[in-house]
């Protein structure tokens, strides 16, 4: 009976071990996460992993972590997008001077704001695709260009204006339709509740129809060691979220555009291609993609969501500046990187990308709150980019 015991206890460890072995990237990039809460919490004394700044990070990682949903369909097929700072300053400014200089209804202002991003996206799209110039030439123009651009939109001022329709989209929460003991937001743990049995439900179904169709799945006592993490997860956020004011309207929506973006990558025959584009744009091509067409529409959904992120930015702020997404895209590189994102091209996903946004933020974040000089920051996050690209090269050579 012990023998068969040992086995067994041999069997689960192995299969464990493989697990941790197919998915490195994933569980590397969570335990940094897990390695820098705990850090900044120790440095700050447990100010970081409060309620109240634990809310406000998840509204920050918001704008970066939106555009990184688009940037992972950059990168996969090999490409790079320099641009995207420079444009989401050039598209903040512009949804700010639209409502607040132009008086133009907010509605309006970002409908239009997001049609002008699509129309950068297929101005990118025009040259790398149709013209084949390097994407890396095409963006690194654009991000001259919409330095340009954001200064005459400023003027070199800062553009105010109050409107607090819009800005709720960057600052609101979810109304507090109960409210129970010592101010905990009831509707957020209930939403949070349902997501979890949504969740249930939607592995339940995934694993039934794995066995249907002869695929392997976990063992069913692995399979419960992951859906106990999850949910725990899961029930985690909504816990600390529903301690502070709830869940922001932000996150609703970087919930959405992330569930549209992985149904693309995972279940549509554009998100196939564009995998097989970054694999080996010529055997690509050869097996009948339309690789012009493709990295067209990839251009397209990036100027999109930087039009999203832009305006994400500068509801939350509240303003324009000239300033205005300055670096951002070496944040939104580097989180796509640190999330699993290969530079070379062929891998990456959205989950990944999401949570290299949200190391990026509780770097930033951390950093802010112990009043490192700017200097410092920008370091830090320099070496950061270096460390995940090398980690990269690694384990492709593996």
């Amino acid at each position: 009976m012990s023998t068969i015991n040992k086995s067994k206890e041999q069997s689960f460890s192995s299969e464990l071990v493989t697990v941790i072995k197919n998915n490195t990237r994933q569980y590397t990039m969570i335990a940094a996460l897990l390695l820098i809460w705990v850090i900044f919490s120790v440095l700050t004394r447990g100010i970081f992993l409060t309620a109240r700044n634990l809310s406000n990070l998840s509204m920050q990682m918001v704008t970066i972590a939106t555009m990184t949903s688009g940037m992972v369909l950059v990168m996969v097929a090999g490409n790079i997008d320099l641009s995207v700072g420079s444009v989401c300053g050039t598209l903040g400014a512009f949804v700010a001077w639209l409502m607040f200089k132009q008086g133009i209804n907010p509605v309006i202002a970002i409908a239009i704001t997001l049609a002008l991003g699509f129309a950068v996206g297929c101005w990118h799209g025009f040259w790398i695709a149709y013209r084949r110039v390097p994407a890396f030439i095409v963006t690194l123009a654009s991000m001259t260009a919409f330095k340009g651009f954001t200064l005459m939109i400023t003027r070199g001022d800062t553009i105010v204006g109050t409107n607090d329709g819009f800005r709720q989209i960057g600052q609101g929460y979810i109304p507090q339709v109960f409210l129970g003991e010592d101010g905990m937001h009831v509707t957020t743990i209930i939403l949070v509740i349902i997501a979890a049995i949504i969740y249930l439900a939607a592995n339940f179904r995934s694993r039934k129809n794995r066995i249907q169709n002869g695929f392997t799945v976990l063992r069913p006592s692995l399979e419960a060691v992951k859906i106990v993490i999850i949910l725990g997860a899961i029930l985690g956020t909504g816990f600390v979220l529903g301690s502070y004011r709830g869940i922001p309207y932000a996150i609703l929506l970087l919930m959405v555009v992330a569930g549209i973006f992985t149904i693309i990558t995972n279940r549509t025959p554009f998100g196939r291609h564009v995998y097989a584009i970054g694999g080996n744009v010529e055997a690509a091509r050869l097996s009948g993609i339309d690789v012009r067409k493709t990295l067209m529409g990839i251009c397209m959904l990036m100027g999109t969501m930087t039009a999203v992120g832009a305006i994400v930015f500068t509801s939350r702020i509240n303003a324009a500046t000239v300033a205005s997404g300055s670096g951002f895209e070496l944040e939104v590189i580097a989180g796509c990187i640190i999330g699993g994102t290969s530079p070379a091209g062929g891998i990456g996903t959205i989950f990944g990308a999401i949570i290299g946004a949200l190391v990026m933020a509780s770097l930033d974040n951390g950093m802010s709150l112990m009043n490192m000089h700017i200097l410092v920051q920008y370091m830090v996050k320099g070496f950061i980019l270096l460390l995940a690209v090398w980690i990269d090269i690694a384990n492709r050579k593996k």
